[in-house]
């Protein structure tokens, strides 16, 4: 159960107020830190950093252990993730890149059936094959080196103990585990459910001491005590000798995976700046081009769900989510135009392309004034996954990091205790579409494209004023954007943001998450050319904390489990 002190915080905490959707959402308000993040018991090992005198990073690593235990269908060690952090002495935002990788055996078609043919996702994901290797744990190392405060092996205490303990199932990890149907998956079926086969069932008592045993190993050896050793051996050979699609990933791919500090993309959006994660993540591009588009209108014009702000918002993700699947992919292996895709005159030729009154139907990828390749566009099939976390600490840092297994489970298969990424499912089952190479084709050390969308916004003076970012697939740019432009333009607070149903087009069709108002808002869509799909979106997890005068404000999305923690 939740511990006395936990649940009175919380309590204590807490201010609820109703959804569209029939949900509730949580602001909480803290003066000196906070967390928001996806599970109480995550936010709270978060929390105990910072009281300790942790940095938003050593609050980032202790969060991020415990949501591999109590959310271990989303993220954790055996996955990968993107940090963005904000150094309020300096001024300065950076950004680590944990993304997982291709391994030495990957191959072009490794993912076309024996016909040549792409494979549905769902066949792709189970097993070995779809593994990458993990880049969590050096990610994290990495930023510890640079901004930690407490002793690495600290940052461990709260997950092992909790994984020794037990604690009870949550909402959102019941469901998962009630709708798991991969009876042929041996590791799931193991590890969360009975004897008898029926799942672990939410508020049961879950144990997991191998995973205890795994985070003893990592804060002890720092990362070789994962990337080296048992730990290691174990991945391979889950991988090598898994039920379904076995895999190549060996000893020497998981030594050589360097985890990487990359310069974050940024932008002007009215008077704010906006930073988020540059590639191999294709989130912080299209984030800015969404954004840069709907300069060209007034704020009023962008009021969430209001018709003008549905319709405008869903040509300029259109065109973004065109621009996405033609030029982006991994830095290291395509000349990924970043300065193009972002300069002020291109978005503002894309946004000239936006009629205010009609749907422009598919669109399709502009041309950069920076150097690229002739690329045909990849087809990305959604599937949700991934959680987000969002930290301020004492000294004013700030930590925005997107963490992912990809989807439900990742490849459906565990290692000592954690579950093991299907993130290469995340390159384009095709490597060649109409006699173009795509971007994002697979190849060996590279790294897939991704839609997370960590960001962090400043005000006029260079200050921090909100950090935002979500889970969701490639719908994670839309999710982000949208809570923006509410927060942004039509100065809503964090709660207010994520109470609004959900706009999303990713250059198909519009889709409007069920509300009270959707039956209204699809018929007048419709006129204006749509085509309008609904649909409960539970796959996001929004997280915020905004600056305010007297300290932080803290929202976690009703969706998922999350809650906003601090002091």
């Amino acid at each position: 159960m939740m511990t006395g002190n936990l649940k009175a915080l919380c309590i204590a905490a807490l201010v609820v107020i109703a959804l569209p959707a029939s949900a509730q959402i949580t602001e909480t308000v803290a003066k000196r830190h906070m967390i928001a993040a996806a599970n109480p018991h995550a936010a709270q090992a978060g929390l105990e950093m910072m009281r300790a005198g942790g940095s938003a990073v050593d609050a980032a690593i202790a969060t991020q252990m415990v949501l591999g235990l109590v959310e271990p269908e989303s993220s954790g060690i055996g996955g990968g993730a993107f940090m963005l952090v904000y150094d309020a002495k300096t001024k300065r935002t950076t950004s680590f890149d944990g993304r997982e990788m291709a391994p030495a055996s990957a191959t072009p078609t490794m993912f076309l059936d024996a016909t040549g043919q792409p494979r549905t996702k769902a066949d792709a994901i189970p097993g070995g094959l779809s593994v990458g290797i993990p880049g969590v744990v050096k990610m994290l190392w990495l930023a510890h080196q640079k901004y930690g405060k407490l002793p690495w092996a600290k940052l461990f205490e709260p997950a092992i103990k909790l994984s020794e303990e037990g604690f009870p199932v949550g909402p959102k990890l019941a469901r998962t585990i009630k709708n798991f149907s991969r009876g042929d998956m041996p590791d799931i079926r193991a590890r969360f459910y009975h004897a008898d086969g029926t799942p672990l069932a939410e508020g049961e008592i879950y144990k997991n001491p191998d995973y205890a045993a795994s985070l003893r190993k990592i804060a002890k050896e720092g990362p070789d005590g994962f990337y080296k050793g048992e730990i290691a051996q174990a991945i391979v050979d889950t991988v090598q000798h898994a039920p379904r699609q076995q895999g190549g990933m060996t000893l020497e791919d998981l030594d050589k995976y360097q985890a990487k500090e990359r310069a974050p993309v940024c932008g002007d959006y009215r008077e704010y700046n906006v930073c988020s994660m540059g590639p191999p993540s294709s989130g912080g591009v299209a984030v800015l081009q969404i954004l840069g588009m709907l300069q060209r209108f007034t704020p009023e014009q962008l009021t969430p769900n209001t018709v003008s702000g549905a319709h405008l918002f869903a040509q300029a993700s259109r065109l973004a989510y065109a621009d996405r699947a033609q030029f982006l992919a991994d830095p290291a292996f395509i000349d990924v135009p970043i300065r193009g895709l972002t300069d002020k005159a291109y978005i503002a030729s894309r946004a000239a392309l936006i009629d205010p009154d009609k749907d422009m139907g598919t669109a399709v990828a502009g041309n950069p004034p920076q150097k690229h390749a002739a690329l045909s566009p990849q087809v990305s099939p959604v599937l949700h996954g991934t959680s987000h976390m969002t930290i301020v600490d004492d000294s004013g840092e700030v930590v925005a990091m997107t963490t992912s297994v990809e989807t439900g489970f990742g490849a459906k298969i565990m290692a000592k205790g954690f579950i093991l990424n299907n993130t290469l499912t995340d390159f384009s089952f095709q490597p060649v579409r109409d006699g173009k190479p795509v971007a994002n084709a697979p190849a060996p050390g590279k790294l897939p494209l991704s839609a997370m969308s960590p960001t962090i916004v400043f005000d006029k003076k260079g200050d921090f004023l909100v950090s935002v970012g979500s889970p969701g697939g490639p719908a994670i740019i839309d999710y982000v954007a949208q809570i923006l432009i509410g927060i942004l333009d039509a100065k809503m607070s964090s709660k207010q943001a994520m109470s609004m149903p959900h706009e999303i087009n990713m250059n198909g069709s519009t889709l409007l998450e069920l509300s009270p108002t959707t039956d209204a808002l699809a018929a007048q869509l419709t006129a204006k050319g749509h085509t309008v799909q609904t649909s409960r979106m539970e796959g996001s997890g929004l997280h915020s904390i905004q600056k305010v005068k007297d300290g932080y404000i803290g929202a976690a999305d009703p969706r998922r489990d999350g809650i906003a923690l601090g002091d």
